[in-house]
């Protein structure tokens, strides 16, 4: 097996591990415990790449965890949790630094906050207890939830299949482009929903008696 440059000790652990490593990574990081849930991911993709794992169960275990650990921080918001973030964030600066920021992330964008918090490290575990505890209809943090792990997800493992041995240097790429490919992301999503909106209203005024 080829030893991924820097990462030796995660490439064997995933060996190991399987699924359920990958999984029970992906989880944790998105309950906001730091471990290099970007790195696991494109370790994944290299290990599916040299037949070691299947890509399309990577794909499915790392979209799921991803998923079910928003899912699980969107509950604690909703039950209370926001408290103990707040006066996390009073004591330690690094996450009022990164509270502040998913505030405004919110009132700028939002539900769709849940999807582009997807892209920034460092705040994407603290988008669930927000959106819950901000009184967001779970259905519909499901959906923004759901399409942000959709798309960083498969984006991060393909990075990790496809880039074989310069593995290292596309983990230091994945760190620096989150908030560049967020950028794009919401640029497509809005584009979309623009012609959606414009082709509603076209097809409203050419109705009879309207």
């Amino acid at each position: 097996m080829h030893e991924v440059i820097g990462t030796p000790n995660l490439t064997e652990l995933l060996s190991t591990w399987g699924y359920v490593g990958v999984f029970l990574f992906v989880f944790i990081g998105n309950l906001g415990i730091p471990v290099p849930e970007e790195s696991v991911m494109l370790v994944a993709g290299f290990l599916a790449g040299r037949s070691i794992l299947d890509l399309a169960t990577v794909y499915a275990v790392v979209v799921a965890s991803a998923v079910t650990g928003d899912c699980c921080g969107f509950l604690i918001g909703r039950t209370g949790g926001q408290r103990l973030i707040l006066r996390l964030s009073q004591n330690f600066s690094a996450i009022r630094n990164r509270y502040d920021r998913l505030q405004v992330f919110f009132q700028a964008h939002g539900s769709k906050a849940v999807f582009m918090a997807r892209f920034v490290t460092g705040i994407r575990f603290m988008a669930g207890p927000m959106a819950g505890a901000a009184g967001m209809p779970f259905l519909r943090f499901l959906g923004w939830n759901f399409l942000g792990a959709v798309v960083w997800c498969t984006l991060v493992v393909t990075i990790g299949y496809l880039v074989g041995d310069e593995l290292y240097h596309a983990i230091s790429a994945a760190h620096a482009a989150g908030r560049w490919i967020a950028a794009v992301v919401l640029a497509v999503v809005l584009v979309t929903y623009l012609f959606w909106w414009r082709e509603r209203q076209d097809e409203a005024t050419t109705k009879p008696g309207s």
